[in-house]
């Protein structure tokens, strides 16, 4: 692998809640107020602690991460550790040259040592680019499945 990933801590938070605001605005969301940007550390800050609920990788240099993959961890009855790819963000400066792949495909290899079953990905049905770059990093359609959410 020629991209290097990193493990992010609590010391590389505010670089990646930057990071993540980006690529929500160059989505066309508004910046992130005071109060948003709080939220949001609250939300990210366990993924960042070691602790069970999930981790993310810079990627690329520390100091200036050309951006990150986060990844969430439960559990199914049928199989026992699972993880969830919940966001993968890499600038656009640096798209398009296989970074991403090879991200995934890294953080694979350390999720299967440690134990996980199954990496998943959840995506919206119309992002047609999202599904082809995870069908080239491997995954596949589940079948006879429907995802369905109760907000609490």
């Amino acid at each position: 692998m020629t991209t290097s990933i990193t493990l992010a801590d609590a010391e590389a938070l505010p670089r990646l809640l930057d990071l993540i605001e980006r690529r929500e605005t160059e989505g066309g969301a508004p910046s992130w107020d005071e109060d948003e940007r709080d939220r949001r550390k609250r939300l990210v800050g366990p993924l960042v602690s070691g602790g069970p609920e999930g981790a993310v990788w810079l990627i690329g240099p520390t100091r200036a991460p050309l951006g990150y993959a986060v990844i969430c961890f439960g559990w199914a009855m049928a199989e026992g550790r699972e993880a969830w790819l919940e966001d993968l963000y890499v600038r656009p400066s640096v798209r398009r040259r296989g970074i991403g792949r090879e991200v995934v495909h890294a953080i694979s290899v350390s999720l299967r040592g440690a134990g996980v079953r199954r990496l998943q990905a959840r995506l919206p049905r119309i992002e047609h680019s999202a599904q082809e770059f995870c069908t080239a990093c491997g995954f596949s359609i589940a079948t006879g499945t429907i995802l369905m959410n109760e907000p609490l």
